[in-house]
């Protein structure tokens, strides 16, 4: 059996060295399958979550690679998707079927130490399977695999990237204090509450997983390489996108599903009325999960968010660890609605336009001119999707066409 012309062994030397030597050369395909897809589908594709589950992944692998019709694969499929959804999911998947740029994110993963794992392995979390057909495919993990046993009780601490002093004082006793009671603390290690979550945990000894965005070959925020390079020695550092893969703003807001899900309850400390945290809690909300805020000034606009949640969602109002424990209490032996709210981007700026439209942005250029083809294969939509997304912002001054390409203007539109 081969895929884009790989034999087995060739596949098992390849992924032999992200996936360990344990596995049999089947077992190493099927990784590499889930590698595959982690690198063709956009996170939380849910037709690629569909297909997998029906065909399973080295089946559904090798059906797209095949090009077969889209009705054929969704009669395969069932009543979970439809004719039109695989065939406008196949020209999303179509322009990234290049087995050496897959190869070649599994090359650097190698290069940096990172492990795969897969929902068939024994660290893998298992509460991430409440996702759903939105599961990740994989994760790519620099650092402690046995932090992300799926026994390890986790708290996602997540809150504004612009915190006031009184915000990350908020962070770092609540961090502090679940670590003592043995909650691994789950963040995004964006400035602000995040990386105060991040380096109480790391000061009190205790265990911490950072989620990021993009490839885990490139620590974001660059400021905090260092805080990141200490969770690598002491926790765990994840993503659901392999190596090479740039935080885009779309990747942001799809990360926050999996910090939600790896944890037993999401803890919002500061969060301003539009902040990028209420688009966790609202995924924390939409598990089933326990949604607690930490109150603040009624005069503070970076509290605002955390009211707003207490309000119009019930959450429940938190202001010490011991209170954010009873969310989720540990046993005294240790010590999908769409989430709410105007979301903001890597930089904490508004990014309340078409879905369609910011993954375009996020792949375009302000310098180099890049074709649709290239940009479908940066952003993971059909080519025919992109070319009508770039007709709408060059309307918009978004974007303009020069003679080598499509390049974003300097300072493109926020409106959808």
């Amino acid at each position: 059996m081969t895929v884009f012309g790989l034999t087995e062994t060739d596949v098992a030397t390849h992924i032999r060295s992200v996936a360990g030597d344990q596995h049999s050369n089947e077992q190493l395909f099927a990784r590499f399958a889930h590698a595959a897809w982690s690198f063709i589908a956009e996170p939380g594709d849910r037709i690629s979550g569909e297909l997998t589950a029906a065909l399973g992944v080295r089946g559904a692998l090798e059906t797209i690679i095949a090009r077969e019709d889209a009705a054929a694969i969704a009669r395969r499929v069932g009543a979970a998707v439809t004719e039109r959804e695989v065939a406008d999911a196949l020209a999303r998947w179509y322009p990234r079927l290049q087995s050496q740029l897959i190869l070649r994110a599994i090359a650097q993963a190698s290069r940096f130490g990172v492990h795969l794992t897969v929902p068939d392995d024994d660290v893998w979390p298992e509460s991430l399977d409440d996702l759903g057909p939105h599961a990740p495919h994989a994760l790519w993990v620099r650092g402690r695999l046995e932090t992300l046993a799926a026994s390890a009780p986790s708290m996602a601490l997540v809150g504004a990237r612009a915190a006031t002093g009184y915000g990350e004082h908020m962070a770092m006793e609540a961090s502090a204090g679940l670590v003592d009671r043995g909650y691994t603390i789950v963040s995004g290690a964006a400035y602000g509450i995040d990386g105060m979550a991040h380096r109480a945990a790391l000061a009190s000894s205790g265990q911490t997983i950072a989620v990021l965005a993009g490839g885990v070959d490139r620590l974001y925020p660059s400021g905090h390489e260092a805080l990141l390079n200490r969770i690598v020695d002491e926790g765990a550092v994840v993503s659901e996108v392999p190596c090479g893969t740039a935080p885009t703003k779309w990747r942001f807001l799809q990360r926050n599903r999996i910090i939600a899900a790896l944890s037993l309850a999401t803890v919002v400390l500061e969060a301003g009325w539009r902040s990028g945290s209420l688009n966790t809690a609202g995924h924390a909300l939409s598990l089933g999960r326990p949604l607690g805020a930490v109150p603040g000034p009624v005069t503070s606009a970076a509290s605002a968010g955390c009211h707003r949640l207490i309000r119009e969602l019930d959450a429940a109002l938190v202001t010490t660890a011991a209170e954010m424990a009873e969310l989720a209490p540990l046993p005294q032996h240790t010590t999908h609605s769409a989430p709410i709210g105007v979301n903001e981007d890597s930089e904490g700026r508004s990014a309340a336009q078409d879905p369609d439209a910011v993954r375009v942005l996020d792949a375009m250029s302000a310098r180099s001119a890049r074709d649709v083809g290239d940009v479908a294969s940066r952003s993971g939509l059909a080519i025919a999707t992109v070319q009508s997304v770039l007709g709408r912002l060059e309307l918009e001054a978004a974007v303009c066409e020069r003679e080598d390409g499509w390049v974003r203007a300097s300072a493109p539109s926020t409106r959808g």
